[in-house]
């Protein structure tokens, strides 16, 4: 059944797994009488068209942000400086923009100091992916169980406003945006939480960006090898190499961005990694399985939390 709109006009830049599964959402739930999208590509914007994920669709930002009142840009970071110019002259007092980025605190120092007066900054990140791209491969059900994390540039404890019981206590323009916005995640299946940027790009460093560096690498590795034992690794991969290969496929502009922007909370999450495989290393050696067999019990706790939170 559709639901009233939450948005008059949602401009989406980028029409890839995120944007075109939001624009499924927003279809399925009729949360927005007008979806324009952005993308560069011909292909991309013709497919959009085919799909009927979207009302119009132009190459240019500015032109999909004109009269839009959010306006979600759905590219990677590297991209975030031009299209904040781009968008701004069009951006009208009341406006609310926000993205997808798994970087907060750059999504924030790229696109603040761009916003004319009256705008709303409302940085979100839902925490959902497969390793495909293109509006093809999107779907409503993406977000469905997830969480969409909101990293107001206020920081989390001024988005939180005051204490809720105060009965005398107004919503603000931008907490009434950042509602707006927690708003249309929820419409989508997924759990919000506010949250300071600086302390959510930490937190993915660890759970999602370290991960898909040693992916990388050791998928890397893989293809360096000799030709007749890497087609034996391909036959025969397990399911852990498997797994390292889905997570290897994803977007690689998407993920170069990534990790140049969120350098210091990557460097030290691979500084602590590093010292433990040190730690790892040195208990092989020296054959000390109760320390392999510890490390690995405890392993076997998180997995189990992750299944109880259904995060799998």
């Amino acid at each position: 059944m559709a639901k009233s709109p939450i948005f008059e006009r949602v401009s989406l830049i980028g029409l890839g797994l995120i944007g075109s599964s939001l624009a499924r959402v927003m279809r399925r739930d009729g949360l927005a009488r007008h979806i324009a999208g952005c993308a560069k590509s011909e292909a991309t914007r013709a497919k959009a068209l085919e799909l009927d994920l979207v009302d119009s669709v132009t190459a240019d930002p500015a032109e999909a942000a004109r009269g839009a009142d959010l306006v979600v840009i759905c590219t990677p970071l590297g991209t975030y400086a031009e299209i904040g110019a781009a968008i701004a002259p069009k951006l009208a007092p009341g406006v609310i923009v926000s993205d997808v980025g798994s970087v907060k605190g750059a999504a924030i120092r790229l696109l603040a100091p761009l916003m004319p007066e009256g705008v709303h900054l409302v940085p979100a990140h839902p925490v959902a992916g497969t390793e495909f791209s293109g509006p093809e491969a999107g779907f409503a059900e993406l977000f469905a169980g997830r969480w969409c994390i909101i990293t107001p540039p206020g920081g989390a404890a001024a988005a939180r406003g005051p204490d809720p019981g105060a009965a005398t206590a107004a919503p603000t323009p931008d907490n009434v945006a950042i509602e707006r916005v927690a708003a249309l995640w929820r419409n989508a299946g997924m759990q919000v939480e506010i949250m300071d940027a600086e302390h959510h790009d930490v937190v993915m460093a660890i759970t999602s960006h370290v991960p898909h560096l040693i992916a990388y690498t050791i998928v890397g590795t893989a293809t360096d090898l000799e030709a007749h034992l890497k087609s034996e690794v391909i036959k025969f991969s397990a399911a852990g190499f498997r797994d390292f290969t889905r997570i290897a496929a994803s977007d690689p502009v998407m993920w170069r961005d990534i990790f140049l922007n969120n350098r210091e909370a990557v460097l030290e999450a691979l500084g602590r990694l590093t010292e433990d495989l040190t730690a790892l290393q040195r208990a092989i050696r020296r054959g000390e399985g109760e320390i392999l067999e510890t490390l690995f019990t405890r392993t076997r706790a998180i997995r189990r939390s992750i299944i109880e939170a259904k995060q799998v």
